[in-house]
């Protein structure tokens, strides 16, 4: 049996009045039906634009955490910029609750570095030195190895954002070991080396909609692959009239 905190997403499809209007209008949603999640660690891969974030988002705010990312107590709302996709999601969870959990979205972390600062009692849970005196990775690390913990739900949209290769490697060994204490994840990436963590669920959006991908045969990879064993001649194709 599976131990996922969230073993599946399905679409409730009799609830979309419209499947021309975005969210629904992207290939990935309008073909969405259920999504099995029930692995330690699912990655979803895609061009910009497949909805990849989108839906990445929406099983969040499903799960219960604040838009613009955070724990489930912070109430950080800048912008509202959400999709109503999560309103259509019915997660069908596992027998176990997570204990804590943290939605981490590039694109706003300002914002959630600000909440934090804003708190002594956040800070020290954060690190104890504020997420703004760091270097955007210097902070996310920091984040991901104090406030991070066993028994935890982690969903995470484009870490790689934030992260050089070194870090995005620090990232992998600190899920490595959240995940030996019953941990969870789910991340949205375009990162070749963080699509690389063994035995991860990978799927890619696209305008065919949601399938299961091998590491191997995920463009990402394949385009990566081939740029460095011949930089030179991928270049040349790449530049010739």
């Amino acid at each position: 049996m599976s131990t996922a905190f969230i073993r599946a997403v399905a679409l409730k499809r009799d609830e979309v009045e419209d499947f021309d209007r975005y969210p629904f209008s992207i290939p990935a949603v309008r073909h969405l039906d259920e999504l099995r999640l029930d692995c330690a660690v699912t990655l979803l891969s895609g061009e910009n634009g497949s909805g990849k974030s989108t839906l990445t988002e929406a099983i969040a705010v499903a799960a219960g955490f604040n838009a613009e990312g955070g724990s489930r107590h912070m109430t950080v709302s800048t912008r509202p910029s959400h999709s109503t996709l999560h309103r259509h999601l019915r997660l069908i969870r596992g027998t176990k609750r997570p204990r804590t959990g943290y939605f981490l979205r590039a694109e706003s972390f300002f914002s959630i570095a600000t909440y934090v600062e804003s708190n002594a009692d956040a800070v020290q849970s954060h690190g104890g030195r504020s997420l703004h005196e760091q270097s955007h990775g210097e902070s996310f690390l920091s984040l991901v190895t104090h406030r991070f913990g066993p028994r935890g739900l982690y969903v995470l949209d484009e870490p790689e954002a934030a992260l050089s290769v070194r870090g995005q490697l620090a990232l992998m060994r600190r899920m490595h070991d959240l995940i030996a204490q019953g941990s969870q994840f789910i991340i949205s990436t375009h990162s070749p080396i963080l699509l690389g963590y063994p035995e991860a669920n990978i799927y890619v959006l696209s305008d065919d909609g949601i399938a299961a991908a091998r590491y191997e045969d995920t463009e990402v990879v394949e385009l990566t692959r081939s740029f460095l064993a011949g930089r030179e001649q991928f270049l040349h194709h790449l530049f010739e009239d």
